[in-house]
């Protein structure tokens, strides 16, 4: 009887992480509704409770390690960057002088001016400078003085 409990909490858990995956579709809880498949087995075969535990926890760590990566490479690659994800790689002309110690600068990329600061302190870029988008940190691109090839 306590092992027919035990296949129906395993079913139970597995429906629940199925269902949450369903509703979130962010493949967070489908590598532990498989390890919840392998403990409902283990236990539908009489294995002791402490194997079964250790069966969720094996084969969840186990499909999150190996499935994952390419899982998440195919299922997000139809993904569109926001606007701003879009300015990274960019290039950025110099409409203000860009100085971190004064906290002043900006630049215009894509006809859009936007606050911008340099990577490293004490670096100034002088207006009409040629600058590549680095990275965005809050309402501010980082951007260094682009090189000529």
């Amino acid at each position: 009887m306590a092992n027919l409990n035990m296949t129906v909490f395993w079913l139970a858990v597995l429906v629940a992480l199925v269902v949450i995956e369903l509703l979130t579709m962010g493949l967070t809880t489908v590598w532990f509704a498989g390890g919840a498949l392998a403990a409902t087995i283990a236990s539908l075969i009489h294995a002791p409770f402490a194997l079964q535990v250790i069966l969720f926890l094996l084969v969840s760590a186990l499909l999150l390690f190996f499935t994952r990566p390419l899982a998440v490479k195919y299922f997000n690659k139809d993904r569109v960057r926001t606007n701003a994800e879009s300015l990274v790689g960019r290039q950025a002309i110099v409409i203000s002088e860009i100085d971190n110690l004064q906290g002043i600068g900006q630049v215009n990329v894509g006809g859009m001016e936007w606050s911008a600061r340099t990577r490293t302190d004490g670096e100034k870029l002088p207006v009409g400078a040629v600058a590549t988008v680095l990275a965005i940190n809050g309402v501010k691109l980082i951007v260094e003085e682009r090189k000529e090839v």
